[in-house]
């Protein structure tokens, strides 16, 4: 009979893979029996009940992005707090968006800009800072904690838009910025913990929140569309965007309170610890337990460099030209008199079909990954949309100084981004999805949050170039 020797030394580190070797040990005498230990170390994984953590996952999917979506469509309020101020103005809530764009104030030509920087910088920082502290601050202390100071400051957002500020613009657009700030970096606490979490699920809950990220822009672009087609006031507009805002982070925040305690949840964040999965056990005390192993940064790194550079590169090419470039797309017949062509082509086309193929990308990646196993191949495809940075500049943008319009047509433009889209959310989730499979199982929050911080640093790159993208029309 044979046996196999464990020669390590009594006090060295072992992975749990080579722990599993040991237990597996070899015997040729058909009268040894080894008992199987394994079950005592592992329970039934508990299920899924009514799918609650799916449709949670979801909506804390549309919760990272809606604070940023709402901020950016509610462009026809903020044009309307920003608007020069004359003795008995009375334009008021007859104030529209057809307001020519040479009439402008500074504020109101500036405030986009201020308000992609407001957002970008501690976006991108906290989302970097997150993927350190993942494992030195308890993980409901930043899920719900980011989410209190997310609301509190949407809820002031909201008051605001019933409080007159004409005489005090400057004021109130410092209030308004430094507001943006803080949800930002609360959102990238909140996004980056998040990421981090659903990469201890399978692929279908990492659809889950991509595909929430994805609806979230849907949401408000519908919200955008409605509110041309009924002609709301700009007061009025900014009043329910903000509201439906408060409502949805609020969901959001008892829906993960309620979803921290379940079973299912429990198991999938302490799965190595599956002894300790009672009642009275917090998902907090994972952070304690977690100190076991010996987490190396670098090592991370070294797993999962190539996915964290295809995502980069998604969204550093995506925001190189979207929304900035697409956003001046016009319609072939704009000034014919038509309603789809000077109305609800931008929103329609730019928001609304972008962020449905975005949707349909991630949810089709779900499905099928392809490449699965090769991260050079999904970093190719990722740099193969630079394909749609030039496509993009040579439609129909308005005004343009430098460049040629070479694609016209409507339905032409419709294709690329219909194709820009589906790319930017099937590339985008393939690698959330791919990363946290090549990394050990106490090392995938870790990687995940990481993915996090260089999807942070694709938007600020690509926001940033996206100015001089501009310029060179």
């Amino acid at each position: 009979m044979a046996y196999s020797i464990n020669r390590r030394p009594l006090l060295g580190g072992v992975s749990d893979s080579e722990f599993e070797d040991d237990l597996e040990t070899e015997v040729d005498e058909p009268n040894i029996v080894i008992p199987d230990e394994k079950p005592f170390l592992k329970q039934e994984e508990p299920h899924d009940k009514y799918n609650f953590a799916y449709i949670v996952f979801y909506l804390l999917g549309i919760n990272t992005l809606i604070p940023w979506s709402f901020f950016i469509t509610a462009d026809d309020y903020w044009m309307y707090k920003f608007r020069q101020i004359h003795e008995n103005d009375t334009r008021g809530f007859n104030y529209t968006h057809t307001e020519n764009l040479e009439k402008r104030t500074d504020l109101q030509a500036s405030f986009t800009s201020y308000l992609s920087v407001a957002s970008a910088l501690p976006n991108t920082l906290f989302l970097i800072l997150n993927a350190f502290i993942s494992k030195k601050v308890a993980l409901r202390t930043r899920m719900v904690g980011s989410q209190c100071i997310i609301l509190l400051f949407f809820i002031m957002t909201t008051v605001f838009v019933k409080v007159n500020t004409d005489k005090w613009q400057s004021t109130f657009l410092a209030i308004t910025l430094t507001t943006v700030a803080f949800v930002n970096a609360a959102s990238a606490i909140f996004g980056g913990s998040l990421m981090g979490i659903v990469g201890r699920f399978s692929p279908k809950y990492i659809t889950a929140m991509s595909g929430g990220q994805a609806l979230g822009g849907i949401f408000t672009a519908l919200a955008e569309v409605t509110s041309l087609w009924i002609g709301a006031s700009p007061i009025l507009s900014g009043l329910v965007y903000f509201i439906i805002g408060d409502t949805i982070l609020l969901l959001s925040l008892i829906a993960y309170i309620i979803l921290e305690k379940a079973a299912f949840f429990k198991h999938h964040m302490l799965d190595r610890f599956p002894e300790r999965l009672e009642s009275n056990f917090s998902v907090n005390d994972e952070v304690m337990f977690s100190q076991v192993h010996t987490i190396s940064y670098l090592n991370i790194i070294k797993k999962i460099w190539h996915y964290g550079i295809s995502i980069f590169l998604v969204f550093f090419i995506s925001l190189t030209v979207y929304p900035s470039i697409t956003v001046l797309v016009e319609s072939e017949n704009k000034g014919k008199g038509y309603a789809w062509n000077d109305i609800y082509f931008v929103p329609v086309v730019t928001y609304l079909i972008f962020s449905t193929g975005d949707y349909a990308g991630r949810v089709l990646s779900g499905i099928i990954q392809v490449p699965k196993n090769n991260p050079y191949q999904v970093m190719f495809l990722s740099i193969a949309r630079i394909i749609f940075v030039p496509a993009l500049m040579f439609c129909n943008a308005q005004p343009r100084h430098n460049l040629p319009v070479y694609i016209h047509n409507d339905i032409y433009y419709i294709l690329i981004t219909i194709l820009f889209a589906i790319t930017n959310g099937y590339l985008c989730n393939l690698a959330f999805i791919l990363a946290p499979t090549v990394v050990n199982t106490q090392e995938k929050e870790i990687a995940s949050a990481m993915m996090g911080a260089f999807l942070g640093m694709g938007l600020t790159s690509g926001a940033a170039l996206s100015l001089y993208m501009v310029k060179a029309l």
